[in-house]
């Protein structure tokens, strides 16, 4: 008896602890993400005309936000009536006078399509026109299509590394390609603000428990597009990489595992939508903040110097 109560006690911990650090995904409550200065936006950046662009996939889209309103993208603009106290304000509409936007950015597109059919829709601006692009792309790419059909060009999920490794390079060059694009059509100038991919694995590489059939090459062919996005901002002046894969790690479908390197003790708590592969309201407060960040250090600066080059003649 004493036996079988012992195996009993050990098997309902287990399930307990099974459940709790596997299957539970809690998305806590509050900010997420790091503290964005309010010194950079205490003063007015420029009186020009200046477009923000939205690029690219879901995340930049916004789906998973709820309202809309809480996207990424729109609380770049403007910040909700709900938003923490430590950022409230802090948005480009307050430094940015003549500041107009427009989304092109499609959910399920991969970076395939956003060269066909999104870049394409931005049209050529005047030269009094200073463009800010905020980008996600590719990350549908690696996803796609879950498994459920065997792995191609633009929806490799369960591809060897092998097969993958043309389609890798192909990215490569359309990436090159679409910050071409997006350079041509802003003679007056722009800033490509690209994010990275983030890993709801945590660093695990393994998706099972969402749904998803094992993918051993997971996380090399992950890194590779992240190592493209990273050099295509090393060696363009005007692109800089927002690094949302650093700042998601630890918020991801292991959040709970305090044994996971990269587990967060001050914010143990899952940052995605129901569907594994989109934010939920306070990822993209996250990724809003890190946007807003990156900004804050290049655009003032830019205008300033373009503002200065324009008076000297």
């Amino acid at each position: 008896m004493t036996v079988l109560f012992s195996f009993g006690i050990l098997l309902i911990a287990g399930i307990v602890g099974f459940k709790y650090f596997w299957l539970e995904h809690p998305v806590g409550t509050g900010p997420a993400g790091p503290m964005v200065s309010r010194d950079s936006f205490t003063s007015a950046w420029s009186d020009r005309d200046v477009l923000l662009i939205g690029l690219g996939d879901s995340v930049t889209a916004g789906l998973g936000a709820q309202p809309a309103s809480k996207s990424y993208f729109n609380r770049l603009v403007k910040t909700t009536d709900d938003d923490a106290d430590e950022i409230s304000g802090i948005c480009l509409s307050k430094v940015l006078s003549n500041l107009r936007q427009e989304n092109f950015a499609r959910s399920g597109s991969n970076s395939i399509e956003n060269l066909a059919y999104l870049v394409p829709q931005v049209q050529v601006q005047p030269s009094q026109t200073f463009g800010i692009i905020v980008m996600t792309t590719g990350g549908n790419d690696i996803i796609h299509s879950y498994g459920r059909q065997p792995p191609k060009e633009g929806a490799m999920y369960g591809a060897s590394y092998a097969d993958a490794e043309p389609w890798i390079q192909n990215y490569r060059r359309r990436l090159t390609k679409i910050l071409d694009e997006i350079d041509s059509r802003f003679p007056g100038g722009c800033e490509i603000f690209l994010g990275n991919i983030y890993d709801p694995t945590d660093g695990v590489g393994n998706a099972v428990l969402s749904g998803l059939p094992r993918w051993p090459d997971a996380l090399r062919i992950h890194d590779e597009y992240n190592t493209i996005i990273a050099e295509a901002c090393s060696n363009r002046s005007n692109v800089h990489l927002v690094d949302i894969h650093s700042t998601f790690l630890g918020h991801g479908i292991y959040s709970r595992q305090f044994w996971n390197e990269h587990y967060r003790s001050d914010d143990p708590n899952y940052w995605y939508w129901d569907n594994f592969e989109d934010p939920n309201n306070r990822g993209y407060d996250a990724i809003r903040r890190l946007f807003l960040i990156e900004i804050a250090r290049v655009i003032p600066t830019v205008l300033k110097e373009q503002a200065s080059d324009n008076t000297a003649f």
